[in-house]
Parts: C-alpha cells; structure tokens; sequence
C-alpha cells in the first residue's frame, strides 16, 4: 500500500513538472521580467509585433507592425535590463510598451525578448536585453532618422544589438562629424626624397 502511494505522488509529481517545463516553453522573458506569449502566425488587433526587415539606410532591423524602426539606447543596459529614458527623453524616443499578451515575431529569436518594469510603471519590451523605443521624427514605415543620434542611439537588429548602417546623410549629419564633399588637403610635394 505504501509502496503504491509513493509511485503515485512521485508520477504526480513528475507530471507537475513536465506541464511546468512545457508552459515555460511558450513564453520568454526573465525571472524579472513578465511573460508574454510569442505566436508566429498572423499579427491579430491585441497582438504587438517584432519584425526584422531590411531598412534602406541601416539595413536588417527590427520595425512594429507599422513598419517603424526600432531603437535601443547606449546609456540603458542589458544586464541587468533598465531603461535610462525617461521624462522628455521618452517623448523623444517614445518606450515600446505594450499591454498585449501577445506578441507576433517575424525573424527574431522567442528567447531574446522579454519584458520590464518602467518607472512609470508601464511594461517595456526588451530585445537581447535591450529596451526597445520608437523615435518621434521617424514619421513613415523605413524611416531611420534616430540612427546615431548622439551617437548613443541605435536601430536595433534582431539580435538586440547595434545596426552598423548609417543613415547621416549631408541633411542629416552624425554630431560631431566632419562636413560633406571635404577632400583632404592636397599633397603639395613637400619635402620627400
């Protein structure tokens, strides 16, 4: 009689287990982070979305549903997650928060997104550990004006890491560059042998 009871709580307990570590299969974040469930089927209306897309001037990057450019921000970090954006920063460089509990990911990787806690008290995604964020002058799908403003903020790739593109151009100039259309001086002979 013992002997059943035992190998009864011991399969219940096993099977506990394996709904545990299956159910843990279908979210992601950290254990400081809030879960959300990932779907690789069609966006719905209450699903956010993660997609990797080429962008003309940065190239493969991760964009929303709209086909906005996203970003992450030098001064965050991503071990621990936290964002240093915040007040006129965030108007600037809108958060991706999200209330969803979905969200629809096309070539980005379930296990690097995952969630934080704002100050604000709003939930933020991160990427690779990263904290996601819109730029306000980004105005149409394939924009990337935000790429390095500052030099401190970057269109994020599927990776969470920094896109190595550039989208300065001669109306829009990096800080601190140099003008357009500058040749070096010219070698005037000078004095080789």
């Amino acid at each position: 009689m013992i002997r059943t009871r035992t190998r009864g709580a011991v399969l219940l307990a096993v099977s506990a287990l394996g709904l545990a570590l299956t159910s843990a299969c279908g979210s992601f974040g950290s254990s400081s982070a809030t879960s959300v469930k990932t779907q690789t089927s069609a966006a719905g209306q209450d699903t956010l979305s993660l997609i990797a897309k080429q962008v003309d001037t940065v190239g493969s990057v991760v964009t929303d549903s709209k086909g906005m450019t996203l970003y992450r921000f030098d001064k965050d970090t991503a071990n621990p997650s936290a964002s240093n954006c915040e007040g006129s920063c965030a108007d600037t460089w809108p958060p991706m928060t999200t209330t969803a509990t979905q969200i629809h990911l096309e070539g980005v990787d379930k296990n690097l997104v995952a969630t934080i806690a704002r100050k604000d008290g709003s939930v933020q995604l991160t990427l690779g550990g990263w904290p996601l964020y819109r730029y306000a002058k980004d105005t149409a799908p394939g924009d990337a004006k935000g790429q390095g403003v500052g030099n401190a903020w970057f269109a994020s790739t599927a990776q969470g890491k920094k896109a190595t593109a550039s989208a300065n151009t001669p109306n829009n100039p990096a800080p601190n560059s140099p003008p357009p259309n500058n040749p070096p001086p010219a070698d005037n002979g000078g004095s080789g042998y």
